[in-house]
């Protein structure tokens, strides 16, 4: 019986893709020549993986081996999380075999006038506001660190909750106040949420730009975008629940997980932090890098040219 004829893959550039799509409760697999989910009960569901950037998989998922090697191959990024992106456990192939923005990235953090401009940049988005003219990073680090404790103040004084500073100890959880607890539950939820996105677009998490030094500095430095409109009001709704004696059994870090879990879906947060991570960078004023013309060529040779670049080969 004659074999049937290849049919070459066209993967589909990045910037052409939807960005992000999360599955739950089922297996990932390649059954007659397509890419599914299998429910519990059989029943299959069609996935076009070739035209995602990113596979976000949720509690109840298991993956194939031939579901893997297909995602390589057209350059699907897979992510394992919890729930809405509460948490990030382990992802596959950042960026797939193109360095460009990373590269992007870290010219920016090395360059320190490109530094400063990022920095600003995120400083207008966070406060809605330009910075003050001649400043420097770690000025405007010391402007933000103030606005920072008086918009703590002003958001639990709005939700009635009592207030003293923020203060929490990772070696002593349960030594930290209710609302320090709530708070540090749901940075801990936007955190994950930023580096999904970051892997996904193919950063670095290390990589950051008011934050430097450690693992997750450009995670810090995105999430400090959203944070005080997002998962800060819902710790402090939260904990005021709690303490007014209406938060039932659960434990204050399940309900705030909860609580950003349904934020997260419900407001899209996820799907805004790709674009804003590229103008943000854009604001350092240098060129992207060009394509290098030693690069590897891609799993999947095109049929004709590179003109689909930004694929994950």
């Amino acid at each position: 019986m004659a074999e049937a004829p290849y049919v070459p893959l066209r993967p589909i550039p990045l910037k052409e893709r939807s960005a992000i799509l999360f599955l739950e409760y089922g297996q990932l697999d390649v059954l007659d020549g397509a890419f599914v989910l299998v429910d519990q009960n059989g029943t299959r569901m069609q996935i076009p993986v070739g035209g995602l950037a990113c596979l976000m998989l949720e509690p109840g998922t298991r993956v194939s081996h031939a579901a893997v090697v297909l995602c390589a191959r057209v350059g699907c990024l897979l992510v394992w999380v919890g729930e809405a992106g509460v948490r990030l456990y382990a992802a596959g192939q950042p960026g797939g075999a193109r360095a460009d923005l990373l590269l992007f990235q870290a010219r920016n953090a090395l360059d320190e006038g490109a530094r400063l401009n990022v920095v600003r940049e995120m400083f207008r988005r966070r406060f809605g506001e330009e910075p003050p003219e001649r400043r420097s990073v770690d000025q405007l680090r010391g402007m933000e660190g103030a606005r920072v404790r008086a918009t703590y103040q002003l958001l639990a004084q709005r939700h009635g909750v009592t207030w003293k500073a923020r203060r929490y100890d990772q070696e002593d959880w349960t030594g930290g106040d209710l609302p320090n607890r709530c708070l540090s539950a749901a940075n801990a939820c936007l955190y994950g949420l930023c580096e999904a996105a970051i892997l996904a677009a193919g950063y670095a998490p290390a990589i950051g730009f008011l934050h430097r030094g450690k693992p997750q500095s450009f995670v810090y430095d995105v999430a400090d975008l959203y944070k005080f409109d997002t998962v800060v009001p819902a710790a402090f709704q939260v904990a005021a629940r709690i303490l007014k004696g209406k938060g039932g059994q659960e434990p204050p870090e399940r309900q705030v997980r909860i609580a950003c879990r349904d934020l997260f879906r419900r407001t899209g947060l996820l799907e805004r932090v790709i674009p804003d991570i590229a103008a943000i960078l854009a604001a350092g004023g240098l060129a992207p890098p060009e394509d290098a013309p030693e690069a590897a060529d891609p799993a999947i040779p095109p049929e004709e040219g590179s003109g689909d670049d930004g694929h994950r080969g």
